[in-house]
């Protein structure tokens, strides 16, 4: 795999963190730079840690994740996205301005679960893993830190709007990655095509 093509592999995967990270930056009321670091440790973090655990469990495995991953980002991602509109509906107390491990494990693992499919794909092209996913956490890490600083720029002028939009970009990011891998969306583009 060349570095070309590990960028292009990285960017993709990083774009469900990012627009997570913006997302999460619509709640903060006060962005501070170890903001921006456990934004982006954690999703570079479990970008990383994915596609090396995949990576290890091969083949063996592989039908199992590819069956359930999926749903598992399309419930996280909805339930969070629910909460965000809920909140921004004043049916909540407060904004999840959490960056908490409760707060950020669901979201790190749900950006990142279609990485480990990734790393079962590496063991069969004999990638060395070990530079992939330094490469790749560090884009994802890069990218959400971003992601959280412009997020936090948009929503200081329009939080509330912002946040139900927010909510409504993770429902729809859980909704494509469950069509994606249903084969609904492919057949859509087959047809049209």
């Amino acid at each position: 795999m060349s570095l070309w093509e590990l960028l292009i592999l990285a960017v993709g995967l990083s774009m469900d963190a990012f627009a997570v990270s913006v997302c999460k930056g619509l709640s903060v009321r006060e962005l501070k730079p170890k903001n921006m670091a456990c934004v982006g440790l954690y999703f570079g973090g479990f970008q990383a840690l994915m596609p090396l655990l995949g990576y290890y469990l091969g083949v063996q495995f592989q039908a199992l994740i590819q069956e359930f991953d999926h749903w598992i980002a399309f419930a996280l991602l909805s339930l969070i996205g629910l909460s965000m509109i809920r909140e921004a509906r004043g049916e909540a107390d407060s904004l999840d301005d959490s960056f908490t491990v409760r707060a950020m494990l669901p979201l790190a693992v749900a950006t990142s679960i279609d990485a480990l499919a990734v790393g079962v794909t590496f063991a069969f092209l004999q990638v060395r893993i070990l530079p992939a996913v330094t490469f790749i956490g560090v884009i994802t890490c890069a990218l959400s830190a971003a992601g959280i600083c412009i997020g936090h720029a948009f929503g200081a002028k329009y939080k509330s709007r912002a946040e139900i939009l927010g909510g409504v970009v993770l429902i729809l990011i859980g909704v494509k990655i469950l069509l994606e891998h249903l084969g609904v969306l492919d057949a859509v583009f087959f047809f049209f095509a």
